[in-house]
């Protein structure tokens, strides 16, 4: 597992941090986020965290993901999704306990991320 092999919560941790260092430093990537992303990473280093091996945590303080909903009312399209992909590739590359599993991490983001296109 994953989550086991980097470390588990602290390297998600981690992990988020510089994906969300990406975020910041992308306007309209930015936007699309609320003034205080302390919560958002908090709820993705969880999400992650369990997606990848860990502990249930996520589901017992939040539900189900349902993804495409929680998601539903940010316009998202493929330059979105391509920048949320290159930023995730990003963190995960400056994120050396992740570098290694980049292989099997990246098609999951693909895909999650294409599923949460919404508009064109």
């Amino acid at each position: 597992m994953i989550a086991e092999a980097v470390g588990g919560a602290p390297a998600f941790e981690l992990l988020v941090e510089a994906f969300y260092q990406g975020v910041e430093s992308d306007p309209p990537l930015r936007a699309l986020y609320p003034a205080d992303l302390g919560p958002g990473k908090r709820h993705l280093a969880l999400f992650l965290l369990q997606r990848f091996g860990g502990p249930s945590t996520y589901d017992s303080l939040r539900g189900h993901p349902r993804l495409r909903m929680r998601h539903m009312p940010f316009a998202i399209d493929t330059v979105m999704r391509d920048a949320w992909v290159r930023h995730m590739q990003n963190a995960i590359r400056l994120t050396p306990a992740f570098a290694p599993h980049e292989s099997r991490l990246m098609p999951y983001f693909e895909e999650a991320a294409t599923f949460l296109v919404n508009t064109d």
